[in-house]
């Protein structure tokens, strides 16, 4: 018969980041940076689903070592966090040459991310049975196998390992992760092993984590401001360039009011406490995500601010801002408002931004920021004159 395993409390008291863990946020800030240049200059189909893949696997070891950071609190290892950050700092260092000859460099430093922060929870003996993939590491075996690969199969075993850990993260409940652990720690007793002390679930600090998950998205809008600023500074200033500007500043403006001020742990329309945290996760980093293409894409239209806008430009413009609103549509549906209130939040918006992919090119970027500024203005007029009621919490 096992021991029960027994969460550990937080200290009580009101908690903000760390300058350890602002520090390890700046790489963050030079990760995003690096990845939106993927999406320069009207990419493909090939970059964009390059982009998904080293985003998402950038965003993983950001997220591991911002938990075990919020978990153990003053208590963190700093050599540790360091060596993290380190990895990460060479996981963005190398995405410039990835199709070249800095994809192996990607792959070892993932890799090496990920094994640092399962090896930081199973020094201290804890775990967060929210967050499966610490205990589940499948995912890591098809990036460990690229080592010996090369061109699309490499990415593809890079893909099929976040796949594995998406699914993970969606299907395996905190009660299964739990018994897992109870379960090993029973089978290392009769085998006669060492008597280790029993694992302790750790329970995280809500308001702390939530405030680390909005900080990453204030780094990917500043990315957006970075590149728009960035192109403005060599495009020749005329009123063309000062609507494209006024537009994406408006649009950014809204965006940061949707996540921030209008939703919880940078997810738009989320209410605190709707989703248990290996839920709210990967919808944060999907946000992330096409905020930080949308970034890139903000740049290119302020670069083309006297000329029609690339077909590829605006797709990734519409496309990027389509997945955030559609993920907002899932976070307002989550936090209890329903599927007519969800439908009148989200839906006139949707229409509008795939009428806008679906029409074929000569918009001007004057025309094209400007309507998307409406798409994504509506649903802010909509919770500002139908405000929705505090939804109940759901428990994880």
């Amino acid at each position: 018969m096992t021991e029960s395993v027994a969460p550990v409390a937080n200290e009580p008291g009101e908690r903000h980041a760390s300058w350890l863990e602002l520090f390890f946020d700046l790489t963050a800030v030079a990760g995003v940076a690096q990845l939106a240049h993927l999406l320069h200059g009207g990419p493909g189909w090939a970059d964009l689903a390059l982009y998904t893949v080293m985003f998402l696997a950038f965003w993983t070891g950001w997220m591991l070592f911002t938990v075990y950071g919020n978990v153990t609190g003053e208590q963190a290892g700093t050599r540790t966090v360091l060596a993290g950050m380190f990895g990460m700092a060479v996981m963005a260092a190398s995405v410039h040459g990835v199709r070249e000859d800095k994809a192996w460099a990607f792959a070892l430093a993932y890799i090496v991310v990920r094994s640092l922060a399962g090896k930081a929870w199973g020094r201290r003996g804890e775990y967060v049975a929210d967050l499966p993939i610490t205990q589940v590491g499948l995912g890591l075996t098809p990036w460990i196998v690229s080592m010996w690969c090369d061109g699309t199969v490499r990415y593809a075993l890079w893909a099929l390992g976040l796949a594995i850990d998406l699914v993970v993260m969606f299907t395996v409940s905190a009660q299964r992760v739990t018994a897992r652990v109870e379960q090993q720690y029973a089978a290392a007793g009769a085998r006669g092993e060492r008597k280790r002390p029993v694992p302790r679930a750790a329970l995280t600090d809500a308001p702390h984590l939530g405030e680390r998950l909005g900080l990453f998205v204030l780094i990917v809008l500043g990315e957006a401001i970075a590149q728009m600023v960035a192109a403005a500074s060599v495009a020749e200033w005329d009123w063309a360039l000062c609507g494209v500007g006024v537009g994406a500043f408006v649009l950014l403006l809204q965006l940061w009011s949707l996540s921030l001020r209008h939703g919880a742990d940078g997810i738009p329309l989320l209410a605190v406490d709707a989703l248990p945290l290996r839920m709210a996760l990967p919808l944060h980093c999907f946000v992330a995500g096409s905020v930080a293409a949308f970034a890139a894409a903000a740049g290119d239209a302020v670069a083309y601010a006297d000329g029609p806008v690339p077909d590829a430009v605006r797709w990734l413009m519409c496309a990027t801002l389509g997945v955030y609103l559609l993920i907002a549509g899932l976070a307002a549906a989550c936090s209890g408002r329903g599927a007519a209130r969800t439908a009148l939040l989200v839906g006139p918006a949707l229409v509008l931004v795939a009428a806008l992919c679906a029409v074929a090119g000569g918009w001007g970027p004057v025309a094209l920021v400007w309507t998307l500024v409406l798409a994504v203005r509506w649903p802010l007029l909509v919770e500002r004159l139908r405000p929705s009621p505090p939804p109940a919490r759901v428990s994880p």
